[in-house]
């Protein structure tokens, strides 16, 4: 059995409504992947390098799990998911992501955290931060316990922020 379809199966076995021990084996189970054997489907990402790929769908949980590539160089600005917890880990190259608070009408850093192939962080609903491919190619995971495009195309959740005279604050929606 592969490592991916290992992942699948038991995320789809002990998926539920979010709780720490939930949160938790997600993390652990996708850090994982980064640090997967050169298996067929991670030589297929790591060949091709897609900007974005699903890897699957899971039809009646809802979760989603997706890999990205993201050459050297490539900023995400600060945003958030919505309603959604995330989970991102790295399978290739470096990546540093910051956290932010919404303080008044802009935003405050929290953190750096620089992340490496086999690293894994969660972002909970709400929790805002950025991403900056620091070596790339980068292969990043991103596991959604919601599909993200409804929650920020149609349902209007997701907030992205821009800069404005070095003040990052909510975008046009």
């Amino acid at each position: 059995m592969s490592s991916l379809t290992d992942f699948l199966q038991h995320t789809h076995d002990v998926f539920r409504p979010i709780d720490t021990e939930l949160v938790a084996d997600v993390r652990a189970r996708l850090a994982g992947l980064g640090l997967a054997t050169e298996e067929p489907w991670l030589r297929a990402l790591r060949d091709e390098l897609p900007p974005s790929r699903e890897l699957h769908r899971e039809p009646n949980q809802g979760w989603v799990l997706l890999a990205h590539s993201e050459h050297g160089g490539l900023y995400r600005p600060p945003h958030d998911h919505g309603r959604s917890w995330v989970v991102y880990a790295l399978a290739q190259g470096e990546m540093e992501i910051s956290t932010y608070a919404r303080v008044g009408s802009g935003l405050v850093k929290r953190d750096t955290t620089l992340l490496r192939p086999g690293d894994a962080r969660v972002y909970l609903p709400g929790d805002i931060h950025d991403t900056r491919c620091l070596r790339g190619p980068s292969i990043l995971f991103r596991f959604t316990e919601r599909d993200l495009k409804v929650e920020d195309l149609v349902e209007h959740r997701l907030t992205r922020y821009v800069e404005r005279d070095g003040v990052w604050t909510a975008g046009p929606a």
